[in-house]
This record gives structure tokens, sequence and C-alpha cells, in this order.
């Protein structure tokens, strides 16, 4: 007994004086040196995303407030511009870049079969940064695309919602759209707005065929992840997607004969220079990607159509991932941590890039320094978001198929079965290509 109690003793005494020693050196009574601030050494963090996006527009939306927030350490972002500058020329010249991003889908089409992912798990564990402050379904997706690793951090994201051409709506005496506004509702507007005037076609409605397929508000994932399948021509919702986004707007009176003259879905131009569209269902992203070009418009926007009463599109979040040649990843892990803070994603949503932060205050601020901040950026955060189901590495691939079934269909090319059948059939062709490229 005696010896255990000496035991105790000594072992009590050896904690107190270490608990008393923390923080000095030993026997000098000197406080510790405290832990190292990186933020004080130089560092140089190389952003590059195949996007893309102009120099100007990284800086104004990340590279100038990163700078700010990191004066002693180089911000720099490669822009894709042609040749020389494509993901796989870098990687082949040995051009080294910290953080990659990409919409989703195209980060994991464009990262994984790169090879240049890097799981930052651990060091979103070190560095206490804390994933529940984020829209959930972002940050779901991303672990699901990577069975359960982290290969980015949402920064930013976008959904669908309506903008429409207010001139338009006067010139024919229709009354504005609402948020809230149901599908149907919207394609009865779609009626009085197409027709002829002047010699001019005007179509009421149109929208981005390849983001309404990637951003469905039906949440209709686009392969079987188990059997590693298209599901375009095996899931039943595909058919009611068709019909609800395609046929039922362009077969209005009038609609068809018009898309047939020209020979494809109107576009983005046609809305925005030509102004020959009534409403258009696209990124909310546009108000600042397109913010010049917009000002020759007499536009808004409110929520995106609804078939299911609340439910808008999905979310389309940007990935940013530490890549695995990153050379400084406590570095690059800091400006990641603050690219989702409070502070930073408050700037940006200022801007009119919308958060993605669960966080109603940062919401609030959408669009306040935008020069469009009378426009209705209530639309933007109306309808929830549908889920985000699973998405293969392949997905991107697939997206494009689909997006040709919907041209066919709309065209009155093919009809809808056998345009669903054609998709499957190219589709499996991509996966096999994917998987013979991949292996």
């Amino acid at each position: 007994m005696a010896n255990k109690r000496a035991t105790a003793v000594i072992a009590s005494l050896l904690a107190a004086g270490l608990i008393a020693g923390c923080g000095k050196t030993a026997d000098s009574g000197e406080q510790a040196a405290p832990a190292k601030d990186i933020t004080k050494e130089p560092a140089e963090i190389v952003f590059y995303s195949n996007n893309g996006d102009p120099v100007e527009s990284f800086d104004y939306r990340f590279g100038n407030a990163l700078r700010k927030k990191f004066p002693n350490w180089t911000i720099k972002y490669i822009q894709r511009t042609g040749t020389g500058t494509q993901l796989q020329d870098l990687i082949a010249n040995g051009t080294k870049f910290d953080i990659f991003f990409q919409s989703i889908g195209n980060f994991e089409a464009n990262a994984f079969p790169a090879g240049i992912q890097y799981d930052m798990s651990e060091l979103i564990k070190s560095h206490k940064i804390d994933l529940s402050r984020l829209d959930p379904t972002v940050v779901d997706a991303v672990k699901q695309a990577s069975g359960g690793k982290l290969y980015g951090l949402p920064v930013f994201t976008s959904n669908l919602v309506l903008y429409y051409n207010k001139s338009l709506f006067d010139k024919f005496g229709v009354a504005y759209p609402k948020d809230g506004i149901a599908w149907e509702e919207m394609v009865e507007m779609s009626k009085k707005l197409t027709r002829i005037e002047g010699g001019t076609q005007y179509f009421g409605f149109t929208h981005s065929p390849a983001h309404t397929i990637r951003m469905n508000p039906m949440a209709i994932p686009d392969a079987d992840l188990n059997t590693d399948t298209p599901t375009i021509n095996k899931d039943d919702r595909w058919k009611k997607f068709y019909q609800t986004y395609y046929l039922d707007p362009m077969r209005v009176p009038g609609y068809l004969d018009g898309i047939k003259k020209i020979n494809k879905i109107p576009d983005i131009n046609m809305f925005v220079k030509d102004q020959s569209v009534g409403m258009f269902g696209y990124l909310s992203s546009l108000i600042y990607v397109w913010e010049q070009e917009l000002k020759s418009l007499n536009w808004d926007i409110v929520s995106f159509p609804t078939v299911e009463k609340g439910v808008g599109s999905q979310s389309y979040p940007a990935y940013f991932g530490m890549t695995n040649m990153a050379r400084n990843k406590e570095a690059t892990m800091e400006v990641l941590k603050y690219m989702i803070s409070d502070e930073f994603q408050t700037e940006m949503a200022r801007k009119g890039i919308m958060p993605v932060l669960n966080n109603e205050a940062v919401k609030k601020e959408l669009g306040k320094d935008s020069p469009y901040k009378d426009r209705n950026w209530n639309a933007i955060f109306y309808n929830k978001f549908a889920p985000i189901p699973p998405k293969a590495p392949y997905d991107a691939d697939l997206v494009n198929q689909y997006v040709s079934a919907g041209n066919n269909i709309a065209l009155d090319k093919m009809d809808l079965n056998s345009a669903l059948r054609a998709a499957e059939e190219e589709s499996l062709k991509k996966i096999q290509e994917y998987k013979s490229k991949n292996k």
C-alpha cells in the first residue's frame, strides 16, 4: 500500500510540474514561443479552373478579397485560354497549382480522371472547419461523389430563376409573373407572348437545356451508380421531365413553327440581345456574369416556376479543392477556410453571388452592392432546393446526350420514346469510353 501511495504522490507531483511548466521554457521561467502564424510568412497559392473565367472575374469575386486578407501571400490564377492551358496541358508540362475549382459534375469529371484530387478531411479537422455552417445539400453532394472523402469545399452556388423582359410583357399587355409561380401559369403566359408581331417572331419562354437537366427540380439522377448505366430510358420520371420542360411550353400555338425556322431552341442571346423572348429560365449567377450585357434589357426575376409547390431547382455549387500537388497545404487550407467564413461569404453575397452558408443574415445581404440592387433578389432563395442526386464522374458526358434528346424532342425530330432510346445508346458508349480511359 505504501509503495502505491508513494507512486501516486510522485505521479501527481510530476503532473503538477508538467502543468505548471506549460507555456514556459525549462528552468528559464520565460514564456514559450506562441504557435507560429503562417500568414506572416510568404506563400504562393495558385488557383486554376478550366471553366474559362477571365482574370478580372476571378479577381472581382475572389482574388482581391484574398490578397487583402493575406497580404504576405501571392494569390495567382491560371485562366484556361486555349492550347497550353487545358488541364491536361498543365499536368503534362509540370505546372503546379494548389486549388482547382469547377461546378458540381464538372469538378468530378475533370479532377478525378486527371488524378489531382486530394482528400482534405484531416486538414478540415485540424483547422477546425465547421461544415455544419454550410448548406447540407452541397456538402453531402461532394461526399457522395467521392465515397465519403472531401475533395472539395463549396464556396458559392447558383440555382435556376425565371428572368423576364418587362418591355415585352408591357408591349403585349400581359401581367408580370410573381414569386411562387407554378409551371402551368408560366405556360399560360408563354401562350400570350408567343406570336409574330411586326415581322418579328417572339417566343414566350425558353431555358438553358444543359442547366435544366443538371439542376432538374425532379432530382432525377443521370446514372444508376450501382450498374453504371444511364437512367434516361429506365427512370420514367424522364418522360415527365421532357413533357414538362420541353413539350408543354414549346407546343403552345406558333412556337414549333418558329423554332423550326431557326432550327434551335431559343437561347440566351435571343433573350438578352435580340430581346425576342419573354421569359428565360437560367442561372441566378447571370446577374453578375453578364452585368454589362443586362444593361440593355428591362428585366427582373421571379422564382423558377414550380412543378411541386415550393421546390425549385437543385443547387449548382462550385467546389474548390486542394490538389495533391499543393506545395503549402497549411496555407492552402487557410485560404479555403477563409473562403467559407462569414466575412468572405457576406462580401460575395453583396456582389450578388449566392452564398453557401446556412445563414439567413448572410443571405439577406444578397445583391446589396450590385448595380441591380433594385431587382427582386428574394426570388433566388424563394423556393427550397431540390435534393442533389448522386453524380457519376462521367456525369458531364451524359448531360450532353440528354441535352441532344431534348433538342430532338423540342424540334420534333424524334418522338419522346425514340429520343430517349437514342440518348440511352449514346450514353452507354460514353460510359464505356470513360471506363476504358480510366481503368
